[in-house]
Order: C-alpha cells, then sequence, then structure tokens
C-alpha cells in the first residue's frame, strides 16, 4: 500500500511517517518507482509508535528502543524493557508529586493557621 493508505490505516500522518523514516523509527520501505510501499509490519510498527507517543514515550527514547534495529517488525522484548523503565519513572514522578502534594498541604496549613494566630487580624 502507498502512503496515504498507511497513514490512514494506521491513525498516522504522511508527514509523520516521513518524519519516522528520517529520523530511522520507521525502516525505508520498498519502493515501486518512485512510491513508497508499506506492508502490514510497517503498519503495526506505526500503530506501535503512535500508542507508545499517547502513552507517553518522546521520539528519542523510542529511537533508544529500535537502535541497532534493522527489521519491519516491533522489537518486542526491547518494547517490555522500554515501557518498565517508563512505568519505573512514572511511579518515581507519582512519589514526588505525592510529597509536594502533601507539602502544599502541610503549608498551605501553616499559612492559615499564622494567620489566625496573627493579633493585627482583630485591628
Amino acid at each position: 500500500m502507498y502512503i496515504g493508505q498507511a497513514a490512514q490505516r494506521s491513525g498516522t500522518t504522511i508527514k509523520s511517517i516521513r518524519h519516522y523514516e528520517a529520523i530511522g523509527l520507521l525502516p525505508a520501505p520498498q519502493r515501486q518507482g518512485k512510491y513508497r510501499v508499506y506492508d502490514q509490519q510497517s503498519i503495526d510498527l506505526l500503530i506501535f509508535i503512535k500508542c507508545a507517543q499517547q502513552l507517553g514515550f518522546k521520539l528519542k527514547e523510542l529511537q533508544a528502543v529500535f537502535s541497532g534495529h534493522q527489521g519491519q517488525e516491533v522489537p518486542w522484548a526491547l518494547a517490555h524493557q522500554a515501557i518498565a523503565s517508563k512505568k519505573l519513572e512514572i511511579s518515581e514522578r507519582i512519589e514526588v508529586l505525592g510529597r509536594q502534594h502533601a507539602q502544599l498541604v502541610a503549608f498551605e496549613h501553616s499559612i492559615e493557621q499564622a494567620r489566625a494566630d496573627c493579633p493585627l487580624e482583630s485591628l
């Protein structure tokens, strides 16, 4: 299938597909004359890239997953490692945000308490 149909089937855009090829995320497709021809493996890879982006992966992170990968199939073992790493990163961010939230609640409480204890309030 040509690039337009590949974009439609994968839910991406023609511009994105060309960009993914340029940065090495998507291997160069076969050509039929001057036209790019994509197979189902390319579509699967495009769908994987789109899903990964929607789940918070940056293209640079995906490039690391695909570095050295020359085939068109999704490198599932590398993908599982990247997913585990992303889950750990998110867990750590959740922990940090939880601490920040608790600190903000305590800070807010201390400000309210200081305001309540201020003798100038009664003036």
